[in-house]
């Protein structure tokens, strides 16, 4: 059949059940622009304010979907600004489809306007980077990006000149199945497992670190931290993934991103398994700790961290082969400990959240969504301590889900993350939370949000200052150029048409969700945006905690505990004693 290159891309699409299509029209990409209004019924063009919103809303859908997102941006600035969501997608390993325009093939190459040489700029960003030459070649070319996209885990980028696009051609779409790659089965080496259950046997405090190559077998990470006895850790974007946070053996993440009990873990295990991670920041735990790394990918066995032994396999099928082990290790000290070492802290979270004399905490309102919280919520986090605050105190343990630019941590991805959310799943409840820095890197895609009739519940944590960056540079005994100026993000907001509130204290935050939650039953359609105004804090870093006795003076461990706030949190080795 008979139709324009641009309406066979649309086919291509839909044929990968790729339902929406971000980005924001320009001349060099009409011949797609005009596809997309004759195949409506196939796939939905999504107005972004901003291109890069776009890609970073086609990469947070991969991340939680685990299906390919996609966009596009026209020749020049339309491309140039996918920049960061495309590095996002990039960092993270998830597969996207870049689409960026180009101008006409009898003007490339002659200086044209908006011409330039596109590829260049993103061989970096791509495992997949071309520019089509003829209009026929364009549906391959498409499905070639997919394909190259799903198998490398990455962006696959297709650049198009647009009387290419415009042009008709003769199609026939491809018979073969289209569907993501179904994961390959690896071989488990029994001389691996006995190995691995040897050093466990041995361990003294052993411990699980989970990553996201754990997504689907929390419940066997949980069994496999029952039957040895091992404190559960993870990264910050694989909780809720890798274990529920409400088991009793979680202890949270380690890092900045993390809790005390998770560091105090790390820092007086004997043996990690490492699990389906490649946790940059591994290369900071202590040099004597014994690590088993189990990982599906070759390359990143000892990428982070010298192991003791690397194993390459799927990690949920080789701790599933641990768990028929004809032993099992009775409760240790070590991890009775370390429950009411994570106790103590989550009691701390609390009191610090019911405290509003000097000011409304950050803790407070992460509290007040998790009290509010449906069992399949899905949370868009921004970049920044409101990530820190968010990982520590939401209910990831049954279907919620939360997406964060983990590796590249580019401000600005809350909202357009919550926006693919939404538009995944209209009914489920959605919510973004930024802070104020991160807010304002992409405010706009509230008119988005307003546009699609989006109910998202938009969460400003404004504190006038880059705190994540601010803390850094307290360590570093300066601070300058991290203040943010004052901003009524709840009037601007709904200047673009979001229904808003501003929270200065406990009362006012619990009225205003109290009214959401009336608003939302009723049907709302519009999104909703909260400005918290939080009083100022240094967030207590727990990269690294000056807490132990055995390690620090009292004096030293006074003034931090003084400095954060700290209270109620006696060190591991004090617990261990007691227990």
């Amino acid at each position: 059949m008979k139709v324009s290159a641009g309406e066979a891309i649309i086919d291509v699409l839909h044929s990968w059940e790729i339902k929406h299509l971000y980005g924001i029209p320009g001349s060099s990409v009409n011949g797609l622009m005009d596809a997309l209004y004759n195949e409506q019924d196939k796939v939905k063009y999504i107005q972004v304010r901003h291109e890069s919103a776009g890609a970073m809303a086609a990469s947070g859908y991969s991340k939680f979907s685990g299906k390919i997102g996609a966009c596009f941006g026209s020749a020049a600035p339309g491309g140039s600004n996918l920049i960061n969501g495309l590095y996002d997608a990039k960092m993270d390993r998830v597969p996207l489809l870049a689409i960026v325009g180009q101008t006409a093939t009898k003007f490339m190459n002659t200086n044209f306007f908006q011409e330039m040489d596109e590829n260049p700029l993103y061989s970096d960003v791509s495992v997949y980077n071309r520019t089509a030459t003829t209009a026929r070649q364009i549906p391959d070319l498409i499905e070639e990006a997919i394909r190259t996209a799903y198998s490398k885990k990455g962006v696959a980028l297709v650049i198009l000149p647009n009387d290419l696009v415009e042009e008709e051609i003769e199609y026939t779409p491809r018979a073969e199945v289209k569907s993501p790659p179904s994961k390959v089965k690896l071989p488990i080496k029994s001389e691996d497992v006995k190995a691995t259950l040897k050093m466990i046997r041995e361990a003294e405090r052993p411990v699980i670190y989970g990553g996201l190559g754990l997504r689907g077998s929390r419940d066997i990470v949980a069994e496999v931290s029952e039957k040895f006895s091992m404190p559960i850790v993870t990264s910050a974007p694989s909780i809720g993934v890798a274990a529920a946070n409400n088991h009793k053996n979680f202890v949270g993440s380690f890092g900045r991103l993390g809790t005390k009990p998770a560091y105090e873990v790390m820092n007086s295990a004997d043996l990690v398994l490492f699990v389906g991670s490649n946790f940059p920041f591994a290369r900071f735990w202590p040099k004597n700790l014994k690590v088993i790394q189990i990982n599906n990918e070759i390359a990143d066995i000892g990428k982070q961290i010298k192991v003791n032994l690397g194993i390459v396999a799927d990690g949920g099928e080789f701790l599933q082969e641990l768990l028929k082990a004809d032993f099992s290790k009775e409760e240790s000290k070590f991890l009775k400990a370390t429950r009411i070492n994570k106790k103590n802290w989550d009691n701390w979270l609390n009191a610090i959240a019911d405290d509003d004399k000097e000011g409304l905490s950050a803790e407070a309102v992460i509290r007040a969504i998790r009290e509010r919280s449906e069992e399949n919520a899905f949370y868009g986090l921004d970049v920044g301590n409101n990530t820190m605050y968010s990982v520590r105190m939401l209910p990831l343990y049954a279907k919620q889900q939360h997406v964060i630019s983990g590796w590249f941590a580019t401000l600005g991805v809350g909202l357009p993350y919550s926006i693919a959310g939404k538009l995944t799943d209209p009914e489920r409840q959605v919510w973004s939370i930024s802070g104020d820095g991160g807010f304002a890197m992409n405010m706009q895609e509230i008119i988005t949000q307003v546009r699609y009739e989006l109910p998202i519940i938009n969460i400003v944590l404004s504190n006038q200052s880059y705190g994540f960056i601010q803390h850094a540079q307290i360590q570093s005994k300066f601070v300058f150029g991290v203040d943010i100026t004052d901003v009524d993000w709840a009037t601007t907001a709904r200047g673009m048409g979001a229904i808003t509130y501003t929270v200065t204290n406990l009362k006012e935050l619990n009225n205003a969700m109290d009214e959401i939650e009336k608003l939302q039953s009723s049907g709302n359609k519009k999104p909703i945006l909260i400005d918290a105004k939080l009083k100022y804090t240094d967030p207590v870093d727990t990269s690294n905690m000056v807490v132990d006795p055995e390690k620090y003076s009292q004096s030293e461990i006074d003034n931090y505990n003084k400095t954060y706030n700290l209270f109620g949190q006696p060190a591991l080795s004090e617990i261990l004693k007691e227990v």
